[in-house]
């Protein structure tokens, strides 16, 4: 497949990193912009603005397959994107910084003025990253939440904190809760999976998959989180801590924003009547002090500023705040947040990045999720007629994979080693990034 990006930035650095090896990577920009991560790829370069129709052809436009353009400015998004749809009819992917313009540019066939003059795909990191955030904060203590078959299945990510009953056992010697696997475990900032003899270490990250049902009972049998988030504390009103302040609010969350902008405060208390709207500096000890964050179930930094963020959170963590949440513009940053013991740091970019993946998958398997910043990845794979009825135990994958749960017709099957698939089931798969592609190909057949 050959891709054109519009945009030497980094979310398009990890679009070209994510894309080289497999895919020929064409990137639009000014030469000024170009940094040396550009150079250690096998990628073209042209040197432009790619609202301009001659740098598009130059970049061979015609024989390209998917347009994506991510440079900082709106705007020239958009422009290119139309400039690229009109020289050659291409498939053309938008990011987009502003609400107003996913809204104006989402196509919807029904709509009067809809016409053959569209931009394929709209995507909002920021709406992105407030749906991941969204999903963490309402299982307790989770470190990241995924749904899949409609909400019927489900990841779920857990840390092991010392004194555990399951701290230095075996996994086969445990006996977790029926319908859950264990599919991943992150050591040392490494993901593997695990086999029936691995021995769960204190500190270890645990990635189950299994039915919502069953993964309330693993999480109170053993991880001792029983309660529900009730109170929340939200750093930054912007756009991200807006959406979140009221998807938290329609589930009776109690919730608090702290915003030092006052016009921006003024607003959010037009929009959100059951949040409350404190007018401060979040990097303030003394505010999170008075205002009594430490006693928040959990707190969301989600101001548009790395230090900014980290600063908030470790004060938080300070003032006793059980689980914090951090956005982080920067992906490289997220490992530093890990270190120094911020719960969940969280990117825009890498929800973007996964909205692309699977944009661009072409055969019967859809990348759901990635997990430990892209280590591991869930795929969903339409099982075809060739593997009617095969025991899981005959499979034999080209990669470490583990079948986590079956989406059969309206029910979810969480499968042992002699559960037969059948032709249509969706399995819902957990491998190694490494071994994805195997995996992809070994279901590609016919």
């Amino acid at each position: 497949m050959k891709i054109i990006i519009f945009g030497a930035t980094e979310v398009g650095c990890l679009l070209a990193t994510e894309f080289f090896e497999d895919h020929d990577i064409t990137i639009i920009d000014k030469e000024e912009n170009r940094t040396d991560e550009f150079d250690k790829l096998d990628i073209s370069f042209v040197h432009g603005n790619a609202t301009d129709t001659e740098i598009l052809r130059q970049a061979d436009i015609r024989n390209a397959d998917v347009f994506i353009a991510c440079t900082a400015v709106d705007e020239a998004n958009i422009v290119a994107c139309l400039a690229a749809k009109k020289v050659s009819g291409i498939r053309t992917i938008c990011f987009v910084s502003k609400e107003e313009y996913k809204n104006a540019l989402n196509k919807n066939q029904n709509d009067s003025y809809y016409c053959d003059f569209f931009i394929d795909y709209i995507i909002w990191p920021e709406e992105l990253l407030t749906q991941d955030i969204f999903r963490i904060v309402t299982v307790a203590h989770a470190l990241d939440v995924e749904n899949f078959a409609d909400g019927k299945a489900r990841l779920l990510e857990y840390k092991v904190k010392p004194g555990l009953p399951i701290v230095n056992k075996k996994i086969k010697d445990i006996g977790f809760t029926k319908d859950t696997v264990i599919v991943g475990v992150t050591r040392d900032s490494k993901l593997f999976i695990p086999n029936g003899e691995t021995e769960i270490l204190s500190d270890d990250k645990l990635i189950f998959m299994g039915t919502p049902h069953s993964l309330d009972i693993l999480a109170g049998t053993f991880f001792h989180e029983k309660e529900q988030v009730k109170s929340a504390a939200i750093i930054g009103g912007g756009n991200v801590g807006a959406m979140l302040a009221k998807s938290l609010d329609d589930l009776k969350i109690k919730t608090k924003i702290i915003e030092k902008d006052y016009e921006r405060c003024q607003f959010l208390s037009q929009i959100l009547e059951r949040t409350m709207i404190i007018h401060g500096d979040g990097t303030n000890l003394k505010i999170l002090d008075e205002e009594d964050i430490g006693s928040s179930d959990i707190v969301i930094s989600v101001t548009n500023n790395d230090e900014r963020n980290l600063l908030c959170s470790l004060l938080c963590k300070q003032l006793g705040v059980k689980r914090v949440i951090a956005r982080v513009a920067k992906v490289l940053n997220i490992p530093l947040f890990e270190k120094v013991g911020i719960d969940i740091a969280i990117s825009p970019k890498n929800s973007a990045i996964n909205e692309v993946k699977n944009d661009l998958e072409e055969n019967n398997v859809d990348i759901l999720a990635t997990v430990e910043q892209g280590q591991g990845e869930v795929l969903e794979i339409t099982v075809k007629e060739e593997f009617n009825n095969k025991k899981i135990m005959e499979l034999r994958f080209p990669g470490r994979t583990v079948i986590g749960a079956i989406h059969r017709k309206n029910s979810v099957i969480i499968p042992y080693g002699d559960t037969q698939i059948k032709t249509g089931d969706v399995l819902i798969t957990f491998t190694m990034a490494k071994d994805a592609e195997g995996i992809k190909e070994y279901f590609k057949v016919g």
